[in-house]
């Protein structure tokens, strides 16, 4: 039984090195995207996972990418569009086939080797400040229109005419002629 345990000990280590190494779980715990208890629910997130597999027998890829996806956005508010996903779940799927072959080793040379990549991990910085003055913002979205789409003119389109409300309440949005 303690055999059993250290291993188990082990893959969950294991699930702790990849999940520690995914850069959308690094961005959205170094940025808050969890709350102020961000950092818990990573570790509560290795636990789960881990959880997750012992529990359920031959699970699929893709029911691996669901559950991640769902824990992610219901604990950091974080939609995984990226594409790493389904190389997490590989990865994952790929420590548990060797947990439960006794591949206890080869599971000890991937923790070592994604030790080694935790130092690298991803950055997010803050673009710069803008300028202060209300104009500034409106050329800067105008610019942007302009590089978007080539056919969008120099000059700021005429100002929006102001809604009409109904009597109910509701805002009449009427198209432009």
């Amino acid at each position: 039984m303690a055999a059993s345990a250290s291993s188990r000990e082990l893959f969950t280590e294991g699930v702790r090195a990849v999940l520690s190494t995914w850069p959308v779980l690094q961005i959205a715990v170094d940025n808050g995207f969890g709350g102020v208890y961000g950092q818990q629910k990573a570790d509560w997130l290795v636990d789960v996972v881990q959880q997750y597999f012992h529990d359920n027998a031959d699970l699929q890829q893709y029911e691996v990418e669901d559950f991640i996806a769902q824990l992610m956005d219901q604990e950091f508010n974080t939609v995984v569009d990226d594409e790493s996903l389904p190389q997490v779940s590989v990865s994952l799927m790929q420590l548990f086939g060797q947990w439960r072959q006794g591949a206890l080793q080869q599971i000890k040379n991937t923790i070592n080797t994604l030790a080694k990549a935790t130092g690298q991990r991803a950055k997010v910085t803050a673009p710069p400040p803008e300028s202060s003055d209300d104009d500034g913002d409106d050329e800067t979205q105008a610019m942007e229109c302009e590089s978007s789409s080539p056919s969008v003119s120099s000059t700021a389109p005429p100002p929006a005419p102001p809604s009409q409300d109904e009597a109910d309440g509701w805002t009449v949005v009427r198209k432009k002629k």
